[in-house]
Formats: C-alpha cells, sequence, structure tokens
C-alpha cells in the first residue's frame, strides 16, 4: 500500500556500513519502521542522514506492507524545517531525551493522530522560543493523557501523590511521593508551555524528572530509563 503521510522521527539505527533503520511515529498509521538502504554512501549523504535526526517532522511517501516488517520510504522531504532544535545545545539535547523516551514509550503500530498533532505543536513551540527549562518536564506529563495514564487530579487537595494508581491520597505507603514532591508534582501539573520557566530551581527540576521516569516505568512495559540521561542532567546542571 503507498501511503502519503506526515512522520515525526523517532531514533534511527546504523545498519552495516551504508544503511539506516529509522523508526517514525506516523499520523497515518502510527509506529512504523523503515530501512533506508545507501544512507552514507551517496554524494547527498549528509543530507539524506539529516533527514533523521531525533524529532524530525517529515512528509513522506512510503510502502506499507503492513506484515511486520521493515517498511520502505519512496519519497521524503522536511514538513517543518526546524532553526534552532537541532543546532542549539540545549534543545537538541533535550530532543535526543525525549526521543528516547518515546522510543520506549510508544510501542503500538497504531494511529495515535492526536498525540501526533499535540507533538507537532510542541516542537514548533520549541523551536520558536529560547526560555525552554521545563519543557521537557510539561511535554512527558502532557504525553500521558494520550498513552492513557494521566493523573487523576479529581482529589488534587490531597497531600500525597500515589504512582501506581496515578491519584492523590492521605496516606503515604509504597510508591507514594513525599509532601514536597508532591508539591513539586502539583506545581508542574498547572504549568504550560508559556508559563514562566524559572518556576523551578534545577534541583526541583532533577525531582520532578526523576519522578516522572519513575512514573513511565511503572505504567509502560517495557520501558528502559533513557542512556542519555546522564547526558540531558549535565546540560541542565
Amino acid at each position: 500500500m503507498l501511503v502519503k503521510t506526515k512522520a515525526i522521527v523517532i531514533s534511527s539505527l546504523k545498519f552495516q556500513e551504508k544503511s539506516l533503520i529509522v523508526k517514525c511515529f506516523t499520523l497515518s498509521n502510527g509506529l512504523k519502521s523503515y530501512f533506508v538502504r545507501d544512507a552514507f554512501s551517496s554524494r547527498k549523504a549528509n543530507q539524506k542522514i539529516a533527514y533523521f535526526q531525533p524529532f524530525s517532522i517529515l512528509e513522506i511517501e512510503a510502502v506499507h506492507k503492513n506484515k511486520g516488517t521493515l517498511e520502505n520510504f519512496k519519497e521524503i522531504k522536511s514538513a517543518i524545517p526546524f532553526q534552532s532544535i537541532h543546532t542549539d545545545i540545549v534543545k537538541s539535547t533535550m530532543v535526543m531525551f525525549l526521543s528516547e523516551m518515546l522510543h520506549y514509550s510508544i510501542q503500538e503500530e497504531e494511529k495515535n493522530e492526536q498525540l501526533f498533532l499535540f507533538l507537532e505543536t510542541a516542537l514548533t513551540w520549541l523551536d520558536h522560543h529560547d526560555e525552554i527549562s521545563n519543557f521537557h518536564l510539561i511535554l512527558l506529563l502532557e504525553i500521558t493523557k494520550y498513552l492513557g495514564f494521566y493523573p487523576d487530579v479529581s482529589e488534587i487537595d490531597l497531600p500525597f501523590f500515589e504512582m501506581n494508581e496515578g491519584i492523590f491520597t492521605l496516606f503515604q505507603k509504597a510508591n507514594v511521593l513525599s509532601e514536597h514532591e508532591t508539591n513539586l508534582f502539583k506545581k508542574l501539573l498547572e504549568l504550560k508551555f508559556d508559563n514562566d520557566q524559572k518556576v523551578f530551581h534545577v534541583a526541583e527540576r532533577q525531582i520532578l524528572l526523576k519522578i516522572l521516569i519513575d512514573y513511565y516505568s511503572l505504567h509502560l512495559e517495557g520501558f528502559k530509563k533513557p542512556k542519555s540521561l546522564d547526558i540531558l542532567k549535565e546540560v541542565f546542571s
């Protein structure tokens, strides 16, 4: 089946000496993996590889056999030519980390149009703004809405957050955040991308990042802590 769709690059892996395996989150079909033959061997190799940086947004024409094997691109072009995401060291580190988080979070080959549109809007915002200290935290929390485990805020006035059920509770027990951690988490729940980015100190962001990674680990089978986490911490320290 010939498909024309937008696609967000989640990861790319070098295969043998000249080729790539590229995992994309597509608007039309959800998660798909593609084989890019001779990605490193043509005169336009650098141009071709540039398409497959983390969170690049592409317009693709591809052959989908839908047999659980690698699919093939027919045509690729940039859908949104980002100006800063892949050149600014802070933003590029952030998207490397976030794309790795999504690599372990989106595992089903099924359409999720609302998640795609949210990611497209969020990445466009990131590309056009410089005050971005909390972007990764807000994004990871918002993504849980589309993956089915956004916190239940109906009793947000209670003092503790219980991670397994995703609810606020009166009692502290296993997998329940401390009162201080819960207060930070409540503050994060209220944030939007355009809010004051200085609302958290560096140490508080580290606490919130650990909470979010633990929350993902509890709710997603097979989830792994991103290898790029240490690099992100170093850039934001």
